[in-house]
């Protein structure tokens, strides 16, 4: 009977315990999401007290209401061009990844290849995008493959770096192993070497996701597009020589949403890949 109570006594806890954890899941989570918006919304609400309390002018510093406006007003000129700009980002960024992914195996392979390649990767991660971009409009058949370049070219080391470093991070004990067991050296690398380097791959992913966003708007400045076909970064300058403000600051928004959401995709993209077995995206079990 006492051991019959002590049980119930113990399942009791352990239950309690459970409840506890589960609502301070709920909890965090929860929290996860207000406090970003709290902070986003005390944000806007300062800007808006630092306009109305000095009494600025909006056209020399629009408020939040102005620029929520131009988003509207202006949409059949900015919407246009964030979708021009979102492509050369993410077609930038898809040929970074097959093309850093392939060279990194390629480079994990051969020794010598590594040797060989390396001064050119290095060259093109320590030159500034904004030097090489008039070579680019010069060489490149139309203006939107010349952004495109300049934006796989600062999206691909990211890449490259990144996978190199995790596919020679194998733990030795398990190369030893598929050794042992007699697997070549293509076995190894599509069944060990691949999936170990998947944590530094989605990490090399979120930088170069951002990245490839940063180099597509400077391509866009540097190259001066316009047109029907220009991107949000013409239509940046375009809203400045025009001192329009509120435009100007609409655009501006719309990048950094942009960017938010490129990172958030990246991110769940990560967590899909990751949270089933490895510890940087699975929960502590004590």
């Amino acid at each position: 009977m006492a051991d019959t109570t002590l049980a119930s006594s113990e399942k009791g806890t352990d239950s309690a315990v459970s409840v506890l954890h589960a609502g301070m899941s709920s909890r965090e989570k929860a929290l996860q999401i207000l406090v970003p918006l709290l902070a986003l919304a005390a944000g806007i609400g300062l800007w808006q007290w630092i306009i109305v309390a000095n009494e600025i002018p909006k056209y020399i510093l629009p408020g939040p209401g102005d620029a929520a406006v131009a988003l509207f007003t202006d949409s059949g000129t900015l919407w246009p061009a964030l979708l021009v700009t979102v492509r050369i980002t993410f077609m930038a960024l898809a040929v970074a990844l097959i093309g850093g992914v392939t060279i990194a195996i390629i480079i994990v392979q051969s020794k010598w290849l590594e040797l060989a390649l390396f001064p050119f990767t290095v060259i093109l991660q320590v030159t500034p995008i904004i030097a090489i971009a008039p070579l680019i409009l010069i060489y490149a058949p139309d203006t939107q493959s010349a952004l495109m370049i300049c934006a796989f070219l600062v999206a691909f080391f990211p890449i490259l770096s990144n996978m190199v470093q995790g596919l020679k991070s194998v733990d030795h004990n398990l190369l030893n192993l598929f050794e042992l067991y007699g697997a070549n050296s293509w076995q190894t690398l599509l069944f060990l070497k691949i999936p170990a380097s998947m944590p530094y791959f989605m990490a090399g992913l979120r930088i170069a996701g951002g990245l490839s966003l940063i180099a597509a708007v400077v391509a866009e400045f540097a190259a001066g597009s316009a047109g029907q076909g220009a991107g949000l970064a013409f239509r940046l300058l375009e809203s400045q020589y025009r001192l329009n403000l509120p435009r100007l600051f609409a655009a501006l928004i719309m990048l950094c949403g942009t960017g938010i959401a490129i990172y958030g995709l990246t991110s769940f993209i990560s967590w899909l890949t990751l949270h089933r077995w490895h510890e940087s995206a699975m929960k502590r079990e004590n």
